[in-house]
């Protein structure tokens, strides 16, 4: 085996440089370990204490993945740390964590029933209200270790730690599946959609997102929530392709497009920064685009002649609770934010 051949020599002065930047390095990331009950974390995510970033993901935990985390709470398995960092205001933002915390507080919220548990096969079927109340004293009471980084920490030194934190092999999003699987006269019709210049115009998504079809995910929802938004409960990706499925050869094609276009010259000429948070803005979150699109398509179906008061609200302390990212996978949530838009719009 040949051996590898190194032809530049590393000075004294070079080590003495490299010494210095591991040392700068370093001094960036400042933390401490704390401990929180369960309890006291679902509620506090609740109260926005713990809130989760832009830059992070969006709820893509499979049902087993949440169930298997629940069982091992149950079990006494040790749980790894999360991330989060203290900032100025006295949030505490999830750098790492966030599937885990939704989960507790889906599960707390009843809104996930454990199914095929590997060891503890005589909880099938159950929610948090069916759980023995001793043992639901105990799960409230049981304690996880969260690395809180100081508010010095940067935020792309944070966006650096999530990163590095979550390198496994980047998986293939819904909208990335349901491309193959859901080849039908309405999933072209979802792509025509999303490839509307004015859409595109209104609803600036990262290059590498529209890569992955964001915008085929934002028509798909914007379409699915427009019908069925009251009967959501908590998976986003079932809820679609159930959807996909039911309109797969047969739907109204005329009447999807009118309340789509409608909908998209209403945005134009109302909201100068289209869905983005503002003007000049690379990215759409999603939370944001399911509130703005689906409650102006409900608000116009209630009054086509809807002519807008003013949209002050867009910069309240209720619409920004109402956009947060967290438990964007929530009933309740999505509804509060759709039904708070429309409105909104239609007090004129």
């Amino acid at each position: 085996m040949a051996k590898s051949s190194k032809s530049i020599k590393i000075t004294d002065a070079q080590k003495l440089e490299a010494e210095k930047q591991i040392r700068e390095q370093q001094t960036e990331t400042k933390y401490d370990l704390r401990d929180f009950t369960i309890d006291y974390i679902v509620q506090e995510f609740n109260k926005d204490l713990f809130f989760i970033p832009d830059y992070q993901r969006e709820f893509i935990w499979p049902e087993k993945n949440k169930v298997d985390f629940i069982e091992s709470i149950f079990l006494g398995l040790p749980i790894p740390m999360m991330f989060v960092a203290d900032l100025d205001d006295g949030r505490l933002e999830v750098v790492d964590g966030a599937q885990r915390i939704q989960t507790l507080e889906a599960f707390k919220n009843n809104d996930l029933v454990l199914k095929n548990l590997k060891y503890l096969s005589k909880l099938e079927d159950f929610t948090y209200a069916d759980i023995p109340t001793s043992f639901q004293r105990k799960f409230n009471t049981k304690a996880l270790r969260l690395v809180v980084l100081e508010d010095s920490t940067t935020l792309e030194r944070r966006q650096e730690i999530f990163n590095r934190i979550n390198t496994s092999a980047v998986k293939a999003k819904p909208s990335e599946v349901r491309r193959g699987d859901f080849d039908s006269p309405f999933m072209q019709f979802i792509k025509e959609c999303s490839l509307d210049p004015l859409f595109i115009k209104l609803c600036p998504v990262s290059e590498q997102l529209v890569k992955r079809r964001e915008r085929e995910e934002l028509v798909l929802r914007f379409f699915n929530y427009s019908d069925r938004y009251k009967a959501f409960r908590h998976d986003v990706g079932k809820f679609n392709d159930a959807y996909l499925k039911e309109n797969a050869k047969t739907f109204d094609k005329n009447k999807m497009k009118f309340e789509f276009d409608r909908m998209l010259i209403f945005v134009n000429r109302y909201l100068p920064s289209g869905f983005a948070k503002k003007k000049g803005f690379k990215s759409t979150p999603r939370v944001r685009f399911e509130a703005l699109a689906v409650g102006v398509n409900l608000a116009l179906r209630e009054n086509p002649d809807l002519i807008p008061g003013s949209f002050n609200w867009l910069d309240s302390e209720d619409f920004k609770y109402h956009t947060t990212t967290h438990a964007s996978n929530s009933g309740p949530k999505l509804r509060g934010r759709i039904e708070y838009v429309k409105n909104e719009i239609l007090k004129g």
